[in-house]
């Protein structure tokens, strides 16, 4: 079975530079993917003929003559540049030409565009970002929202951990993900009002066999694996996942100027290089790149934006795989059987990173 992807190249903070040499890549490593390249088809061309690839047959091409900027605000993103890079791309996924897309490009503006034009699935309020984090039992723990709701009531916390469930069970083959409810401390009685009254929905789908809820769980818990998932609203989600990219950076950064201050520790960096290798691999934030806008009619997967080739190459591989398991149709069928309920979708989300 061939897997369709389409790629918004122009977005991010280096385009077809970083985009154009990823699905390459991809290609090569899947001979059942096909890639359809979306943007300034001139630039597009030039690109591949770089990496001679310009013939590859499980390549193609669609122009787009616009291209949304990371500065772009969403009324410029939705309304003004229909023939953006980006919207063609999701367009591709609406008509069933591709199975999946991926943008690095505005957050903001992706999940406005995606939203407006895949709609959301019936009885999701509010699509939720999801993305990866490693942990100390060598597997990802899935966390969501990551900044797409920054308001959330228990009802939409609630959808994210029926969408993360079927996201986990069908990428890890995980029968019963457990679910985790971040908050400030484990105790029932600790917490807002939101998590106190999300955690009740919770543990009636556990008693009843429709989710594994674990309970509240804490930040350091994302790191040890506590739960395979772990929800939270977009405030509290983006916040940490900044703060994470922070620390790794500057746990490298500290590494490597320690390891290189003079002779003696540039020889025990030598001696511990295969070590060192394999901690930066397990702890690269490229390996974890490619976060699932979950809740629309349609699969489409955010690359961060200044993503380099491996990293990029992450995310068409989170969209491949998703695809591949056939995610979409497993969150609708779980969404109905667990939100009996219909509602009106807006066109633009309420709030957005």
């Amino acid at each position: 079975m061939t897997i369709k992807i389409s790629i918004d190249c122009m977005g991010g903070d280096h385009g077809p530079s970083v985009t154009i040499p990823a699905a390459v890549s991809f290609v090569k490593r899947e001979p059942d993917a096909e890639l359809i390249l979306i943007g300034l088809e001139d630039v597009i061309r030039a690109e591949l003929k770089k990496h001679h690839a310009d013939a590859h047959p499980r390549l193609s091409i669609v122009h787009a003559s616009e291209q949304v900027t990371m500065d772009d605000p969403l009324e410029v993103a939705l309304r003004r540049k229909k023939d953006s890079s980006m919207r063609v791309a999701i367009e591709q996924v609406k008509d069933g030409k591709a199975q999946a897309s991926v943008s690095a490009g505005n957050t903001g503006a992706l999940m406005a565009v995606a939203r407006y034009v895949l709609k959301t699935m019936s009885g999701v309020d509010r699509p939720a970002i999801c993305s990866i984090m490693p942990n100390q039992k060598g597997g990802p723990t899935y966390m969501l929202d990551l900044g797409a709701n920054v308001d959330c009531e228990p009802h939409h916390l609630h959808q994210f951990a029926i969408m993360g469930s079927v996201l986990v069970s069908a990428m890890e083959n995980i029968e019963r993900p457990t679910i985790g409810l971040l908050n400030v401390g484990t105790e029932d009685i600790k917490g807002n009002d939101v998590v106190k009254a999300t955690s009740k929905l919770l543990q009636a789908d556990h008693e009843r066999g429709a989710l594994n809820f674990y309970g509240n769980v804490e930040g350091n818990d994302i790191f040890k694996g506590t739960a395979d998932i772990v929800v939270c609203d977009g405030f509290t989600g983006n916040v940490t996942l900044k703060a994470v990219e922070g620390v790794a950076r500057f746990f490298a950064d500290t590494v490597k100027s320690e390891f290189s201050r003079n002779p003696l520790t540039m020889l025990s960096a030598l001696i511990g290089r295969g070590a060192l290798n394999n901690i930066k691999k397990r702890l690269s934030p490229s390996r974890y790149n490619g976060a699932s806008l979950l809740g629309l009619r349609g699969l489409v997967f955010k690359s961060h934006g200044g993503a380099d080739a491996y990293s990029f190459e992450w995310a068409i591989r989170r969209a491949y795989d998703a695809a591949k398991n056939d995610v979409l149709p497993h969150i609708s069928t779980l969404i109905a059987e667990l939100m009996p309920r219909s509602t009106e979708t807006p066109e633009v989300p309420s709030s957005t990173i």
